[in-house]
């Protein structure tokens, strides 16, 4: 339960929701709360599961189009159009109309966004349903740059995992683009989305805590890539492994802790050492 007067929550809440664009950026600089957030696919539908811990001051991305919103767990203060303030509690079932939520935690919340689309790529989903501000894109780029930094070594190591192999970078993207094999993301609940790669290009980027020894996703199914196994870097000292089961089909395990989003930025990407999973491939092969 936070411990900041209800009169200072209100007036934060107000100055907040007046200039949304500057209290956003301003709010950037300071460390950020870790926000879960879980993807849930099932036929027709995408589920945005948010949790924010309490006594969190929230700026919620600019929501394009009425959708259903189901308050779970919890207790907030939210603006309203007015610029008058509400308390909610949940359980709560409503039509959230476009346009962006300023509010103020003092419970743990959980918040669930309900889509109807059939879309399963959460970036295309993002784009499809929200705006993100100029400051917020410039500052995701900034941390971006500084993430990419990171990862020379495992550049490098990639093509030191391409000769040893005895193969080419266009002949690795080649089949890796090869869409003859591939499927959506199968129907479920994950911690994890595709996503800009501080690595290369695309990959998979945790959203929320993953633990230790936890499925992240099945990387094949009946002979099928999922998203896992298509866009899954690699890393010279990764996160994650794949694992083969009995009846074919490959899981993407975690192999330590993984931090997920800490405010809206992604968290860690998901990676995978490639000597291990090239030498799954050829012993299935054989």
């Amino acid at each position: 339960m936070s411990a900041v007067p209800a009169t200072l929550v209100q007036g934060a809440l107000i100055a907040a929701s007046a200039d949304v664009e500057h209290a956003e950026v301003a709010m950037l600089q300071f460390p950020q709360i870790d926000c879960p957030v879980i993807h849930r696919f099932s036929p027709g539908i995408y589920v945005r599961e948010v949790h924010v811990p309490a006594g969190t001051l929230a700026i919620g991305h600019r929501q394009k189009t009425e959708h259903l919103n189901i308050f779970l767990r919890g207790r907030l203060s939210i603006v309203n159009e007015n610029g008058s303030v509400s308390e909610l509690a949940a359980p709560m079932i409503f039509i959230g109309k476009p346009g962006r939520k300023v509010g103020w935690t003092h419970e743990d919340i959980v918040w669930l966004n309900v889509y109807s689309t059939d879309e399963t790529n959460v970036e295309r989903l993002e784009e499809m349903l929200i705006d993100k501000s100029i400051g917020w894109e410039e500052h995701a780029q900034i941390a971006l740059q500084s993430k990419m930094l990171q990862h020379e070594d495992d550049r490098a190591d990639y093509f030191a995992v391409l000769e040893e192999f005895g193969t080419s970078h266009e002949l690795a993207r080649a089949q890796s683009e090869d869409k003859a094999d591939q499927i959506d993301i199968p129907a479920g609940g994950y911690k994890c989305k595709v996503g800009t790669s501080a690595i290369d290009g695309l990959g998979l980027i945790a959203t929320a805590e993953i633990a230790m020894g936890e499925l992240i996703m099945p990387a094949r199914l009946v002979g099928k890539r999922t998203p896992a196994d298509r866009y899954t870097n690699h890393a010279k000292n990764p996160n994650a492994i794949m694992i083969a089961r009995f009846n074919g089909d490959i899981d993407l395990v975690a192999v330590r802790d993984i931090r997920g989003c800490s405010g809206g930025a992604d968290g860690e990407e998901i990676t995978i050492n490639y000597r291990h999973a090239l030498g799954l491939q050829m012993t299935r092969a054989a």
